[in-house]
């Protein structure tokens, strides 16, 4: 072996062996949020961790707000991105994105005790609150003339959850690992119907054409969702196992989410230990 081929891997070797850099938003519990000893916790914490496990490296994440993650991923300041990133097609133009270890979807949470949500048209009449600014707040907009009910927007999640709980809305509306989260916290209020066609994938993000990182980031999660570790992870964190059909279960064929820009579709069986 010549002196060139002998540096060559040893530079790789040595790659290998450094951390994973990446960050998460430290504000959106139960996915990630700052305890009270300054320590990070929360789902994606855990997905780093299992990741790191998995691929013999450590995975090191810094705590900061959603909207520096992809400049700073962009400026090669991380490695991938572990926050959740809903799968756009804005995104998938100008990112490596990998297939969702989750599904994002709209979902009611209500009182427990009242007579379930089966469709929108279960709506009429009554009073749905949301957080005002969020995608939640905009569907209640586009949607109240249509299906005959009240938005109550109130400043926060919480607000909403509260206003449910005591009788002031029949339902919130909002994502649904978060209203999972809040029906795990408070026993008086409980998930209910999610709206299906809104389901999205939530990605983990390399940089674009970085197509090594990709397939190493989705051939552990694959793993992962092969061995029922997501789905425990899921379950630990928002309450519910997820169904047959929810992206911690399925492992989808080709690298990335099929039907998006940078989707390859090439079979591949993933290498799990």
């Amino acid at each position: 072996m010549t002196l060139l081929s002998l540096l060559v891997a040893g530079s790789a070797a040595q790659a290998q062996n450094q951390p994973l850099r990446t960050a998460v938003d430290a504000s959106f519990p139960p996915h990630a949020f700052t305890r009270l000893d300054g320590k990070l916790d929360g789902f994606q914490i855990d997905l780093g961790t299992e990741l790191g496990r998995r691929l013999g490296r450590e995975v090191q994440v810094d705590g900061t707000t959603f909207a520096g993650l992809i400049p700073a991923l962009n400026a090669g300041r991380y490695d991938f991105i572990l926050a959740p990133v809903t799968a756009t097609t804005e995104r998938a133009e100008n990112l490596f994105l990998t297939e969702g270890y989750l599904f994002t979807a709209y979902q009611f949470g209500i009182r427990r005790g009242s007579a379930p949500i089966t469709g929108p048209g279960d709506l009429r009449g009554k009073v749905i609150a949301v957080n005002k600014g969020s995608a939640y707040d905009a569907w209640t907009r586009e949607n109240a003339d249509r299906y005959g009910f009240t938005p109550l927007v109130l400043d926060g999640f919480t607000d909403a959850t509260l206003a449910v709980v005591q009788g002031r809305a029949y339902a919130q509306l909002g994502g649904n690992t978060t209203i999972r989260y809040a029906a795990q916290r408070n026993r008086q209020f409980t998930a209910d119907l999610v709206l299906r066609d809104t389901r999205a994938h939530w990605s983990l993000v390399a940089r674009r054409g970085d197509t090594a990182m990709r397939e190493m980031l989705e051939n552990a999660l694959e793993c992962m969702k092969l061995d029922g570790t997501l789905a425990r992870l899921s379950e630990k964190w928002f309450g519910t196992a997820p169904e047959a059909d929810d992206a911690e279960r399925v492992a989808f064929p080709g690298y990335g989410v099929p039907g998006m820009a940078g989707y390859d579709p090439t079979p591949h069986t993933p290498r799990c230990n």
